[in-house]
């Protein structure tokens, strides 16, 4: 987390804590709701902050039909009071035997396929349009996979380029090699991805610690293109101190999103 984020992630901490409970529980309203599902997965080590990340999406202009916390089995009895007290109708933890971040897809396409997926992360706080400006492309762009956040995969004669010069898609765009970035919230259309999305033999082998590319190349399996929002949304707050463990490190810093990539691209011949 970068120094000159800590005052706007601490406003938007202080402001979310104070949100009435009468705003926090409202009751699903099909007539003003977005059809959609937004899905995230947390870790131990996030359950005392991850309430905020589940308030800002409690707080958004539209808000979604239902949001679903996927979390390990073995942490049912140490929801923190602030985590549990937010369950109602419209938000609903449940359990699974897998601690990989894949599981945030890759549940809600086996208990729920004729949803429309929204994934989340749960270690940022959600500005309020988040999923109205998802939705409202995914209306223009009903078979896309839609993000506020994508790279471009990028090649160097003939070499795979280091992670951190693969561009930054521009709004609205859409090519080959835009690759959705989870963090700020992705837009998944039922049916888009590859029946094998959910072989956890393949993800956990091909690209352990990247969804977002195991999700790109099940959408290239298919056939479904990728692209960026017309109008993205400010990127999402980081909570502080809630990324002390973080896939960042190895996938960004140690070149393991390349590794991955590369595992990918060799075994589906891309």
């Amino acid at each position: 987390m970068k120094l000159k984020e800590y005052p706007p992630s601490l406003r938007m901490m202080w402001r979310l804590k104070r949100l009435p409970d009468e705003l926090i529980q409202r009751r699903p309203d099909v007539e003003t709701d977005l059809p959609v599902t937004v899905s995230l997965t947390s870790i131990p080590s996030r359950l005392n902050v991850v309430h905020l990340t589940i308030r800002s999406l409690l707080n958004q202009s539209r808000l979604p039909r239902k949001i679903v916390m996927w979390l390990h089995e073995s942490l049912a009895e140490q929801l923190p009071p602030v985590l549990s007290r937010l369950q109602s109708k419209r938000f609903e933890i449940r359990y699974s035997d897998q601690n990989c971040s894949h599981r945030k897809l890759v549940h809600p396409l086996e208990q729920f396929p004729e949803e429309t997926v929204i994934t989340v992360d749960d270690d940022v706080m959600y500005h309020p349009d988040c999923l109205s400006v998802l939705y409202e492309d995914h209306l223009s762009h009903p078979r896309d996979v839609i993000a506020h956040e994508c790279r471009v995969i990028t090649y160097e004669q003939g070499e795979l380029a280091p992670y951190k010069s693969w561009p930054w898609e521009q709004p609205g765009q859409s090519h080959e090699g835009t690759l959705p970035i989870g963090f700020g919230g992705t837009l998944y259309p039922a049916g888009c991805l590859h029946p094998d999305t959910t072989r956890s033999d393949l993800y956990l082998d091909l690209a352990p610690r990247s969804d977002d590319m195991w999700f790109k190349v099940m959408a290239l399996q298919m056939g479904t293109q990728a692209r960026r929002c017309s109008a993205p949304c400010p990127r999402p707050l980081p909570i502080p101190f809630s990324q002390k463990v973080s896939l960042q490190k190895t996938n960004v810093r140690k070149q393991g999103n390349v590794e991955q990539w590369q595992r990918l691209a060799s075994h589906f011949d891309l």
